[in-house]
C-alpha cells in the first residue's frame, strides 16, 4: 500500500520513476546488442547503454531534488554542503565535556562544529531558581543546566531555541523556563527522567548526547576552612565561604551508564569551564566517574575560568582552581590546564568589581611545576560580559586533540 501512494497525484515524481525504468532497459538491451558478434547491431547496443545510464542519472538527480524540496525546501543550493559537513562531523573525534551551568553550555556551542560524537555529562546538585522549585515541587531532578546543554547541541530552528528559554515574567510561573517546564511535563509522563532527556533531544534535533551524571537525588555539601558546613547549591553560593571541601550526600551514588560509556570511549575528557565547586567538581566527586577518567586513555584537559566567582572563589589563581579539583580528585586527573591569556577591557574590569569579580591570575610556572602543561590563548569574548569565546575555545581544544593525534 505504501509503495502505491508513490504514484498518486501531485507526487511529482512518477515521471522519473517511469524515465529511470525506461532507463534501466535500455541499459539491459544495449548489453545484450553489445553481446551480439555483429558490428552494427553492437554499434547500436553502446548508444543504448550510454543513453541508458544518462536516464538513469537523470532520473536520480530528479528524484533527490524532489526529497529536497519538501524536506529542505530553502536549503536546496547548501545541500552539497550540508552532506559533507554531516559526513565530517559524524566521524568526528569522540568528546566527553563534564561540568554544568552556562560554562559547559558556552563549550558545546563550539564544539558541535567539529564533531557529533560530543557527550555532556551534567551535574544535578541544583538548588537555585526554576530547577531548585521543580525539584521540590516534583520530586524530580533538577533540569535547567541540562537544558543549558540540550539547547547548546540543538540544530533545530532558532524559534525552538528560544522556546526552550523562554522565562516567563508573571503569575505562578514566574521565574520558569518553558525548557524545565517540557522536561519536568516529560518526565511525569514518561516517568523517567532519563527518557525525558532523550524525547528533549529529538524535539531540539541536538547533535550528540546530554546525559546525567546521576539518577540519585544527591545534594551538594560544603565545609568551610572554618569548619562551618553548608548543605544545598545556593546556599553555599550565598553563604560566602571560604571552602576547604564539597562533598555530595549520599556519598555513594552511581553515575548513569551512558556516562562511564561515554568516558571509556572518549579521545578527549574536558572539564569546565564553569563554576568550580558547584558545577565540575560535583561530577568528579562520583567515584565510578573518578576511577573512569583515571582509566581513559584520552587527552585530559581543565578549562581554567576567566574570572574568579564572589563566594565560591574569592582570589583564586589558575594553579588554585587545579589545585582544588586536584585536591578532590588524584594528580593525574587532567594533562593540559588551558588558559586565557588575553586582557579584559578595563571598562568591563569595573564593572565586576562591584560584583567582587577579578580576572583569575595566571601562575603558570605553579602549575607547569607541577607536572601539568599550560596551553594559553585568546579564548575570551569580553562583549558584554567576560566569557568564553565558543569558537576561540573549541578551535583551541580540538587543535590541541590534533596534535595530540599526530
Amino acid at each position: 500500500m505504501k509503495l502505491i501512494k508513490w504514484l498518486y497525484p501531485g507526487m511529482r515524481i512518477k515521471r522519473w520513476i517511469c524515465l529511470c525504468t525506461l532507463g534501466i532497459i535500455m541499459i539491459t538491451s544495449g548489453a545484450v546488442r553489445w553481446a551480439s558478434a555483429e558490428f552494427p547491431i553492437k554499434q547500436s547496443g553502446l548508444l543504448l547503454v550510454i543513453g541508458g545510464i544518462g536516464a538513469v542519472i537523470l532520473s536520480i538527480e530528479k528524484i533527490i531534488k524532489v526529497f529536497i524540496n519538501v524536506l529542505l525546501p530553502k536549503q536546496e543550493e547548501k545541500i552539497v554542503d550540508i552532506i559533507y559537513q554531516k559526513r565530517q562531523l559524524r566521524w568526528g573525534p569522540k568528546i566527553v565535556a563534564i561540568g554544568g551551568g552556562t560554562g559547559l553550555s558556552t563549550l558545546l556551542h563550539g564544539v558541535k562544529k567539529y564533531t557529533e560524537n560530543i557527550t555532556a555529562i551534567v551535574t544535578v546538585t541544583d538548588t537555585g531558581g526554576s530547577s531548585g522549585r521543580l525539584t521540590k515541587q516534583f520530586n524530580m531532578l533538577p533540569p535547567g543546566d541540562i537544558r543549558n546543554c540540550l539547547v547548546a547541541l540543538a540544530e533545530t530552528e532558532p524559534l525552538m531555541k528560544n522556546l526552550f528559554n523562554y522565562r516567563f515574567k508573571n503569575g505562578d510561573l514566574s521565574g520558569h523556563s518553558f525548557g524545565n517546564l517540557f522536561i519536568a511535563a516529560l518526565t511525569d509522563v514518561t516517568g523517567d527522567f532519563e527518557e525525558a532527556i532523550r524525547k528533549s533531544s529529538e524535539v531540539l534535533a541536538i547533535q550528540g548526547k546530554v546525559v546525567p551524571s546521576t539518577l540519585e537525588n544527591v545534594s551538594l555539601i560544603a565545609r568551610g576552612k572554618n569548619g562551618r558546613v553548608i548543605e544545598g547549591e545556593t546556599n553555599i553560593t550565598k553563604a560566602n565561604l571560604s571552602i576547604e571541601r564539597v562533598f555530595l550526600k549520599p556519598d555513594n551514588c552511581q553515575p548513569t551508564f551512558e556516562a562511564i560509556q561515554a568516558i571509556e570511549d572518549a579521545e578527549l575528557i574536558i572539564l569546565g569551564p564553569g563554576s568550580l565547586y558547584t558545577s565540575v567538581i560535583p561530577n568528579l566527586l562520583i567515584r565510578k566517574i573518578q576511577e573512569a577518567i583515571k582509566k581513559s586513555k584520552a587527552i585530559k584537559v581543565y578549562v581554567c575560568n576567566v574570572m574568579t566567582q564572589s563566594g565560591e572563589t574569592d582570589g583564586y589563581t589558575a594553579f588554585e582552581h587545579l589545585a582544588a579539583i586536584i585536591k578532590h580528585t588524584y594528580p593525574q586527573i587532567v594533562n593540559y590546564c588551558v588558559i586565557n591569556s588575553a586582557p579584559v577591557p578595563d571598562e568591563l574590569l569595573a564593572k565586576y568589581r562591584q560584583e567582587n569579580a577579578y580576572p583569575v591570575v595566571l601562575d603558570t610556572e605553579r602549575i607547569r611545576k607541577r607536572g601539568y602543561a599550560v596551553v594559553q590563548g585568546d579564548i575570551i569574548d569580553t562583549s558584554n560580559y567576560v566569557r568564553h569565546n565558543s569558537e576561540k575555545l573549541a578551535a583551541l581544544l580540538i587543535n590541541l586533540l590534533q596534535r595530540n593525534l599526530i
